[in-house]
């Protein structure tokens, strides 16, 4: 995957790319080094220049492109920047909303990291705003067995709905619009399943990130064969997510 990434980045030279590492095994560090630098993508990775990065500390895109160093890496858990500096630690440059919702209001308030200071989170944080909804499987219904745990999964008969850019209950510029009002600025991250379903077409989520940004989305959706997940970004750089979804970076 970073191989690929490394291809597309030679080819396009003008675009600044975040990737987020979902690192749910709580791998150590040290241990994703070696992909990195074998990949070739380990001369384009930003190193901050304060541990954390407070929000207005940022450089622009176009100094990024400039420096060469245009692909930011986000870590969720073990990062370390002090031994790997080019990892950066999610949970101290931004909060999330609540992680794999499934109440179709979609609260903007601050889930993780858990008891941050609101106006710490407000003064100096990035946010991600989850916007991926999710339906409670009992898996002892599914296995016939006595298991009373339950598992998340996309709700997929919603998706045209969950990933709308009009401004009604249960769609993504709703949420973009509480948030906005909510925190005095839209989310840096719009995180969505399946970004090439949406309303009114195909390309909706993307419609919402550029609202954001105050540009206009006027491009032909969306890549090639089925997506499981989706990115959109805003003001300073773009996103990939390696992880089951993906991401879209908005700014800040």
């Amino acid at each position: 995957m970073l191989e690929t990434l490394v291809t597309w980045l030679e080819s396009n030279p003008y675009d600044v790319v975040t990737v987020l590492i979902v690192n749910s095994d709580f791998v150590e560090v040290g241990n994703y080094t070696a992909p990195i630098e074998n990949s070739g993508i380990r001369k384009y990775l930003y190193e901050p220049d304060y541990i954390p990065q407070h929000r207005d500390q940022w450089p622009t895109l176009g100094h990024m492109i400039l420096s060469g160093t245009r692909v930011v890496m986000f870590m969720d858990y073990n990062a370390n920047q002090t031994t790997v500096p080019y990892i950066l630690d999610e949970f101290t440059h931004m909060f999330e909303t609540p992680f794999s919702p499934t109440n179709q209001s979609f609260p903007c308030t601050e889930q993780r990291p858990p008891h941050l200071d609101p106006k710490m989170a407000k003064d100096q944080y990035m946010y991600l705003a989850n916007h991926n909804l999710n339906t409670a499987v009992d898996l002892g219904a599914l296995t016939g067995g006595s298991s009373s745990e339950s598992l998340l999964i996309p709700t997929y008969s919603q998706l045209n709905i969950t990933n709308g850019a009009e401004n009604q209950i249960g769609q993504l510029e709703a949420m973009r619009q509480n948030c906005t009002r909510e925190w005095d600025r839209p989310p840096n991250f719009l995180l969505v399943d399946y970004y090439n379903d949406g309303t009114p077409s195909p390309g909706s989520v993307f419609e919402v990130a550029a609202r954001a940004n105050g540009v206009t989305y006027n491009r032909r959706c969306c890549g090639y064969g089925a997506q499981s997940a989706a990115p959109a970004l805003r003001s300073s750089y773009a996103a990939l997510a390696i992880a089951m979804v993906f991401v879209i970076l908005v700014a800040w």
